[in-house]
């Protein structure tokens, strides 16, 4: 079994059960009050006409009387569940700690995303996570320590030692785009120099499973946010344009793009790269274009030091798109209808590529 020291707030806030009056947990001040004892209800002979009594500040006698009162009243705040991932959500009035992801990731399972994210959190502290019903999603930690020293140096010895195992539920609606995550104590010891305690007060119990899940919650949305950067890492990396055939067998750039996204963008790489469209047909997916190179003195005031002009002589062309499987073909004819040969389309495809993939522009 492998245990270490949890970085978590629930061993070293939640875990005090048996410290002094004048810690955070425990009020301060006169507890007179508590030592007052409940007047008697006023008797009324039987001859005399009762007066009527308002039961509008009526307190019930179903309440909980055995709570604790003075000095043993704990008076922190509630602990909350704080839904910080994204699409994530809490049940109002839900006694247990737990919380609901939604599904935001399409091409992930959102239950095998969600065990990982807490796999992977328990292994930060060494900690290993535990199958206890595969089928019902039930899962268990192996101890959380924390160990409380006194003293210095080589003179340092353990004041305490704190444990805690937690069991992690699961639970997935039909449609499997939802899953909830609910977090129990299963076990704790508190060991010092009076013995060993093994029972948590409740509002303790509860804190502590509220900062696991916390810690959780906090993970998804780490992963989440992990995962959609190395998507949009990948994206900028990946080669959308590539030499192909059209339908007329001639060569031509495929585009991983839609073609009526790339028809409705293509006018902003014609300006960037020194076309003019003259003409079109929308229907057809033809544009008509004059080309200009732009001097260098033009393309290093827009790009510094690197040139990106198309080596192609000035004249009239036509740009044409035809949806090509799921690619885009763009085909470029010169003003006699001819198709650029296959030398042009390769020599000009360094700077093609990067303007039909609209990479900085």
């Amino acid at each position: 079994m492998n245990r270490k020291i949890i970085s978590l707030s629930l061993l070293s806030l939640s875990l005090c059960a048996c410290s002094g009056i004048n810690d955070s947990k425990r009020a301060s001040g006169d507890f007179d009050y508590a030592k007052n004892v409940e007047a008697d209800e006023i008797t009324i002979p039987n001859n005399l006409i009762k007066p009527k009594q308002s039961k509008k500040y009526f307190i019930t006698s179903d309440i909980n009387k055995n709570g604790p009162i003075g000095e043993n009243l704990d008076i922190r705040g509630p602990s909350l569940v704080l839904p910080v991932a994204t699409s994530s959500r809490v049940e109002l009035n839900s006694g247990e700690s737990k919380i609901w992801f939604d599904q935001v990731i399409e091409d992930q399972v959102l239950k095998s995303f969600i065990y990982q994210a807490i796999k992977d959190k328990l292994a930060q502290s060494k900690v290993e996570l535990n199958t206890v019903d595969e089928g019902k999603m039930t899962y268990e930690s192996e101890w959380f320590k924390e160990d409380k020293e006194s003293g210095f140096w080589l003179f340092k010895s353990i004041k305490s030692s704190e444990s805690v195992r937690f069991r992690y539920q699961l639970e997935t609606k039909p449609h499997g785009r939802s899953v909830a995550v609910i977090v129990s104590l299963i076990d704790f010891i508190k060991s010092n120099e009076s013995g060993d305690i093994k029972v948590l007060d409740p509002i303790d119990k509860q804190r502590a499973e509220m900062a696991m899940l916390n810690q959780i919650v906090a993970h998804v949305d780490y992963k989440y946010r992990q995962y959609v950067k190395k998507v949009r890492l990948e994206r900028s990396n990946q080669k959308l344009v590539t030499i192909g055939k059209n339908s007329a067998n001639e060569d031509v750039y495929l585009v991983e793009i839609t073609i009526d996204s790339l028809w409705s963008n293509i006018p902003t790489f014609f300006k960037i790269y020194g076309f003019n469209v003259s003409d079109l047909n929308e229907s057809k997916k033809i544009y008509y274009v004059d080309f200009v190179k732009p001097d260098d003195s033009f393309w290093s005031q827009i790009w510094g030091e690197e040139t990106l002009s198309l080596d192609l002589e000035d004249g009239k062309y036509q740009f044409i798109l035809e949806q090509i499987d799921s690619k885009t073909s763009v085909s470029i004819y010169d003003e006699d209808g001819k198709a650029l040969p296959k030398e042009t389309i390769t020599k000009l495809f360094s700077v093609m590529e990067q303007g039909l993939s609209f990479r900085n522009l």
